[in-house]
């Protein structure tokens, strides 16, 4: 890895993943790095929740693309296996409907197969076309678009961008996500399950395009996997190669201002007062760095009028008992899912038959709960928070979740839920900045709106960044990883 010894200064506001992430590549790059986090503990929306010996990992609980997080550890010289292990998921996921069949979903295609010939009558060549789509479409995004800013000029004139932009027709912008699998698949149970992964970033499939299959690409065809300890195990790890790798971690320190003079980054106002910097990076919500944190500076008009995505309600409920019908990722579908999705993003709101999501944890990590019980994380999409009643909805969707899970399972489950916590859109706002609660940025609901995200740099302000699920190239844990990568190296050229 090139290095340089630059004695420049930077300071990284936010300990999320990405924060992390470009913490530690910055660090290594020759960087003096100080990483401000205003809370306890590091990890952002990737925490956990304890309680009279449950845990519960509180974010993301679906891990894919493993080696973006390796590869931290083989830039710093260092063995992944000291600090963190990953164990592959199979099935995938299991898929309970309405019609009270169930699908289980493997990244081994031959698994899958044979799944699918005991509970469809729908040929595989028609997962395998899905599957191979996504696989293209990943190949002619990647390179132009994952791994590189979209917004420097001179990326456009590189091969791989150009064959990209000639090829564009193939990453299916142009139909919707659920046009496409409605097309392909005659089984409604299957265009329901693929569906599904718009939901991995907050989108909605009826208006998202079709390019959002590359999703399924890093799902499926990459596999799932789970860090031994859970999830809140990548934060811990990625924690402690920080501070091997030289970064200053300060906790409990929020940012107060990003200073600038003459349209150049001077330093960050903390708690404990200024603090001067070369350069600054915000992990935090774009809008949220905008209006708190530039409060001289406008956010671009373009990204305060794209739409949000979704947020979730989460449950973590502690259950006295085991069962063997509950895998460790599980969907419970509602009947309607375009009632569903119109009432998220048109009616701001959540049916009376959600789709629900359930992770185990405690299946493949029985540590995480007393024995004999379980620890379910039990998710269901959510608008915004845009002054909704939370507590009245969260009563409805409560009541509503136990009932198709214990319809589901054919046992009443709120009866053995011994602790309960509970998280919703406002909470999600108030704890992790993330604006209006929308834990995914803008939506991807448009033909170009994936790809017009706020870039990784300041057009106006120079030495100031941006890396997270906020900004290019978009949410969760793999994106936000490409993120912090495609930033650290335009700072890294830049200076």
């Amino acid at each position: 890895m090139d290095r340089k010894e630059k004695n420049k200064s930077v300071i990284v506001i936010g300990a999320g993943i990405a924060g992390l992430a470009a913490s530690i590549r910055l660090s290594r790059k020759g960087f003096n790095v100080t990483l401000l986090e205003a809370n306890e503990t590091v990890g952002g929306n990737l925490g956990e929740v304890r309680a009279n010996g449950f845990r519960w990992d509180s974010g993301p609980s679906i891990l894919t693309k493993p080696e973006y997080i390796e590869e931290l550890f083989r830039i710093c010289d260092k063995n992944p296996q000291d600090y963190i292990r990953f164990q592959k998921v199979e099935p995938l996921f299991r898929y309970f409907f309405s019609d009270g069949t169930f699908i289980d979903s493997f990244s081994d295609r031959k698994k899958f197969e044979a799944e699918l010939k005991l509970k469809s009558a729908e040929p595989f060549a028609h997962v395998n076309r899905v599957l191979d789509d996504s696989k293209e479409i990943f190949r002619l995004t990647n390179e132009v678009f994952l791994e590189r800013s979209l917004h420097e000029f001179k990326n456009y004139f590189d091969f791989a961008t150009l064959r990209g932009i000639l090829r564009f027709n193939r990453v299916r912008a142009f139909k919707s996500m659920h046009a496409y699998n409605r097309k392909v698949f005659k089984d409604k149970r299957l265009v329901q399950l693929f569906d599904r992964y718009a939901s991995f970033n907050g989108s909605n499939p009826f208006e998202a395009p079709a390019t959002l299959n590359v999703i399924t690409h890093f799902a499926v065809n990459n596999g799932s996997f789970l860090p031994e300890g859970g999830m809140f195990s990548i934060a811990k790890s990625l924690y402690q190669l920080a501070i091997d790798a030289g970064v200053e971690i300060k906790t409990n320190s929020p940012a107060k201002k990003i200073v600038t003079e003459n349209n150049k980054v001077t330093g960050v106002e903390t708690s404990a007062g200024f603090k001067p910097a070369d350069v600054v990076v915000s992990n935090t919500d774009v809008h949220y760095t905008y209006k708190n944190l530039l409060t001289e500076i406008s956010i671009p008009r373009n990204i305060e009028q794209q739409p949000r995505s979704s947020s979730v309600i989460v449950f973590y409920w502690g259950i006295k008992k085991t069962f063997p019908a509950v895998e460790l990722h599980n969907t419970f579908f509602g009947n309607n899912d375009k009632a569903e999705f119109d009432a998220l993003f048109r009616d701001q709101t959540i049916t009376d038959d959600p789709t629900v999501y359930l992770f185990n944890s405690s299946k493949l990590n029985p540590a995480d709960a007393p024995t004999g019980m379980s620890n379910w994380f039990v998710m269901v999409s959510a608008p915004y928070n845009n002054g909704q009643d939370w507590n009245s909805i969260v009563h409805r969707v409560k009541k509503n979740v136990l009932k198709k899970i214990s319809a589901t399972l054919k046992e009443e489950i709120e009866p053995l839920i011994v602790e309960e916590k509970i998280m919703t859109p406002a909470m999600i706002e108030n704890r992790t900045n993330a604006w209006l609660g929308s834990i995914y940025g803008s939506s991807s609901n448009k033909i170009f709106s994936a790809f017009l995200r706020h870039p990784n740099f300041s057009r106006k302000i120079k030495g100031l960044y941006f890396c997270g699920g906020s900004v290019h190239p978009g949410a969760g844990l793999p994106l936000c990883l490409l993120s912090a990568k495609i930033t650290s190296e335009l700072i890294f050229r830049r200076s």
